[in-house]
């Protein structure tokens, strides 16, 4: 783990998406946090440890899912499909698929394996997964500001943790979509292993890029000023994980921070340190992971 010395510093950007405003000052205490993505290798010696089943690995309850398909009843988690050529990127259906099968252990779906994937970021990892390995590793999540002001590695204010150019003099800084979307990828393609990219200011490698981050704070569609936030805090954390579900549900959402390898300038431009998106708690994926951290 990498000590990050406390201070204050610019939250957000007014620059790309709604959801990053209004920049806001924020002050963060020293913490320590992951040099590196936890991998793999990681969450499997967790598991070998304690015999944790990870929620796209359990039997689904058919009560909870009135009116669904039996096929559709069976453990599995969203998987990133590559198209044939141009498609409607308003439709994130076009590349996302139900995978039956698919989880941290298989992460393309049955027949899959992680034998030659060991130091990649563990994925198909959902909230409740996550913090089962935090608090085995005698760690916690990051809230939203921590890993924001970690991801700056030290630059306020920048678009991005390098500068305010994507690819200075041409050079991925981070493991991120390099062609059209969602058919021509020119780089990865999918996760590299953790370190494959430069470390930001801080020693911090691939705070941008290659997976989502899980935070421990629940999304709302803007930054919080202090007039937002009620004075219980018992309170403020029953509004906030009510209002942070989508229109219509019950799930929760918390933030994810970070970008992955399908961040696009083209679709979604959210490789930055100020990027932030919305998961569902129970949900899958296979561009979502996650780093711990500590208090000082």
């Amino acid at each position: 783990m990498v000590l990050i010395a406390g201070g204050t510093f610019r939250m957000g950007s007014d620059e790309f998406y709604a959801d990053e405003q209004p920049v806001v000052e924020r002050c963060v205490a020293d913490f320590r946090v992951d040099r590196y993505q936890v991998t793999n290798e990681d969450y499997d010696r967790f598991v070998a440890d304690t015999g944790y089943v990870t929620v796209a690995e359990r039997p689904i309850d058919a009560t909870a899912m009135p009116g669904a398909s039996p096929q559709d009843l069976v453990p599995g988690a969203m998987v990133f499909t590559p198209t044939a050529g141009p498609v409607d990127l308003r439709n994130w259906r076009n590349w996302w698929r139900w995978q039956p099968g698919a989880s941290w252990r298989a992460p393309f779906g049955p027949g899959s394996s992680i034998d030659d994937r060991m130091r990649h970021p563990v994925v198909h990892v959902a909230y409740e997964d996550v913090e089962a390995y935090a608090t085995w590793a005698g760690k916690r999540l990051p809230t939203e500001v921590e890993h924001e002001y970690a991801a700056r590695g030290g630059v306020d204010g920048a678009r991005f943790a390098w500068g305010d150019e994507p690819y200075p003099g041409g050079v991925p800084q981070a493991n991120s979509w390099l062609g059209r979307f969602p058919y021509d990828n020119q780089g990865v393609g999918g996760t590299a292993p953790v370190g494959s990219y430069p470390a930001n200011g801080y020693g911090l490698h691939d705070m941008m890029g290659n997976v989502w981050e899980w935070t421990s704070d629940y999304y709302t569609p803007r930054h919080l000023t202090l007039s937002d936030e009620p004075v219980d805090p018992g309170k403020r954390l029953n509004l906030l994980a009510t209002a942070s579900a989508r229109e219509g549900e019950r799930t929760a959402r918390r933030v994810l921070k970070g970008g992955s390898f399908l961040c696009s300038p083209e679709y979604c431009l959210r490789f930055r340190p100020a990027a932030r998106s919305a998961q569902a708690e129970d949900t899958a994926m296979s561009h979502v992971g996650f780093r711990c951290v500590t208090d000082a």
